[in-house]
């Protein structure tokens, strides 16, 4: 008898599934609309409709802070840690320099910063970065000059 309910049950909800399934999602056609690339790829910044772009007066001195983080989260960080003190997770394996010491600072250029950037120096590689972006990365380091 018990074995009769459970085959009973398992069948009741095996059936409640299925109609759950085909009748439960089913939206009615007034929902569907046409696909539009709007509805997969998000415009570009600056991008407005019709995939014009919108002009935005910039300076010619001016580089983005935001793009100057990334360029250090992406190339930097890694060896020299998030404020330049050579605490990166890479950093102790190829001995990073701490940025942010008076006395390192005092002996480098902004010259030589940005040409270590540009070309690499002993185990730091080279980075093909837009000048600005190299210029925005050494103002970096010398804002966490260590007081």
């Amino acid at each position: 008898m018990r074995r009769r309910h459970d085959r009973s049950l398992g069948r009741f909800l095996s059936i409640a599934l299925l109609a759950i399934g085909l009748f439960g999602c089913n939206s009615g056609a007034g929902d569907v609309r046409p696909w539009t690339r709007d509805d997969h790829d998000p415009p570009n910044p600056g991008e407005g409709q019709g995939g014009k772009v919108a002009a935005r007066p910039v300076a010619s001195d001016e580089t983005d802070p935001g793009l100057i983080e990334l360029a250090w989260q992406r190339n930097c960080s890694t060896c020299h840690g998030r404020a330049g003190r050579g605490d990166g997770p890479q950093g102790p394996m190829v001995r990073a320099p701490d940025l942010t010491d008076a006395a390192w600072q005092d002996r480098v250029t902004d010259g030589q910063m940005a040409d270590t950037i540009r070309k690499g120096k002993n185990k730091m590689p080279a980075f093909d970065l837009p000048q600005p972006v190299i210029e925005g990365l050494v103002k970096r380091v010398r804002t966490n000059r260590a007081r």
